[in-house]
């Protein structure tokens, strides 16, 4: 009897306790990883628009200052850690000014840049283009720099400064005008 009613009692306990076991559930989770995204990629293809204006002595037969809108379209690489290398186009519009007619101010540049932080790219600027006006074009170079702000994941703001310069200059004016513009682009 003594036999039967331990049997019993630990039948019971054993049932008793895998029902206790079985609330107790161990549900398996993945731990959350332990690298976070570097923040916003300055990689890869970006197009925007810019306005501003060219202050200028004489570049290519325009003179005077004048407001500009125009079109960007660009990429970026990374070839190392905080540096970027780039290549732009850009087309500008300038507004007629003094009676002297509208004109096209057509740039390929060049970037070299370093990523201060996760949305602050920092840049030089080089390269060359055209200025048409009134059916004539005139070649010019452009020298400068520029500062590109992350807004959002796809959207940067930039503000920008370039001389500009004539390939036939004959007063030997390094510089005969200033282009400055602030920007809004896409990064796709």
């Amino acid at each position: 009897m003594f036999v039967r009613s331990l049997s019993l009692g630990v039948a019971a306990v054993a049932l008793l306790s895998s029902g206790a076991m079985a609330a107790d559930l161990i549900i398996p989770t993945t731990p959350q990883p332990i690298y976070e995204s570097a923040g916003f990629s300055w990689d890869g293809l970006y197009a925007g628009v810019e306005a501003g204006g060219v202050f200028a002595d004489d570049v290519a037969g325009v003179s005077n200052s004048r407001g500009l809108v125009g079109a960007v379209v660009g990429v970026n690489f990374t070839v190392a850690d905080p540096i970027v290398l780039g290549v732009e186009l850009q087309g500008d519009y300038l507004f007629e000014n003094d009676n002297v007619g509208d004109a096209g101010l057509f740039l390929a540049l060049g970037h070299v840049g370093a990523v201060v932080t996760d949305q602050v790219l920092v840049y030089a600027a080089g390269g060359f283009g055209a200025i048409t006006q009134n059916g004539d074009s005139s070649g010019v170079y452009a020298l400068g720099a520029g500062v590109d702000f992350a807004v959002t994941d796809n959207v940067s703001i930039r503000g920008e400064i370039l001389g500009l310069g004539n390939f036939d200059d004959n007063n030997n004016d390094f510089f005969d005008a200033a282009k400055a513009t602030v920007g809004v682009f896409y990064h796709f």
